[in-house]
């Protein structure tokens, strides 16, 4: 069985659409059918984003504590109990491929780092995308880390000591948790996902907070 776990902290707007993409990416025919168990990690949400996630069947589990890692190692632990022997993690502002997750197992590594692409550009300057493209590496080999296109082995996992409760780089200190450990990672471009580049972002130091970095240093230039 596969896991896949979306922490979410008042995500109403976007967690539909999160969820029926990764529904469709179960329904892919190389997996053979192999049952894919959708978790949603409800991180202190007082909308609808609860209501959304079982209206659409998937398992939901609840925290208040506002923190992502926490929220990560909570949806794992339930993925792990019933038997995962795949964990991948995206965001709930995230839509993944339909191969998304059969993109991270022909890989045959024990873990995957993905890479992201930004849905839409509204709201900043006009050269935004180009000075964002010019220090992102989209390709195969990238050193990117994403909690929203991770994947990995529950033995790797397990062996790594799983997420830290950190409000922030939780994936970072993950992956460098599998890098000690011995861990074979593939640095990869081909399981996709496109992401928001929303300015609310919910991480203090996460992908939201990159883009504004990288605007600021584009208004500096302009």
């Amino acid at each position: 069985m596969i896991g896949v776990v979306i922490p979410a902290c008042n995500e109403e707007s976007l967690i539909g659409l999160c969820l029926d993409s990764i529904k469709q990416a179960a329904l892919a025919p190389a997996l053979q059918s192999e049952e894919v168990k959708i978790v949603v990690v409800s991180d202190d949400c007082s909308d609808a984003t609860t209501r959304i996630a079982r209206a659409r069947g998937v398992d939901v589990v609840h925290s208040r504590a506002r923190n992502v890692g926490l929220a990560r190692s909570l949806g794992a632990r339930r993925c792990l109990a019933a038997g995962a022997r795949w964990l991948a993690f995206t965001d709930a502002d995230t839509v993944v491929a339909s191969d998304w997750l059969v993109a991270q197992l022909a890989l045959g590594t024990d873990a995957v780092c993905g890479t992201v692409a930004v849905a839409a550009w509204d709201g900043y300057g006009s050269t935004m995308r180009e000075r964002y493209a010019a220090g992102y590496r989209d390709a195969d080999d990238h050193r990117h880390i994403h909690g929203a296109n991770l994947g990995v082995s529950a033995s790797a996992y397990r062996r790594a000591g799983g997420f830290a409760r950190l409000a922030t780089g939780e994936d970072v200190a993950l992956v460098a948790a599998l890098q000690a450990v011995g861990a074979s990672i593939a640095w990869s471009a081909r399981p996709r996902v496109v992401t928001s580049a929303r300015r609310d972002f919910r991480a203090p130091d996460g992908f939201g907070a990159t883009l504004l970095r990288v605007e600021s240093e584009t208004a500096v230039v302009e």
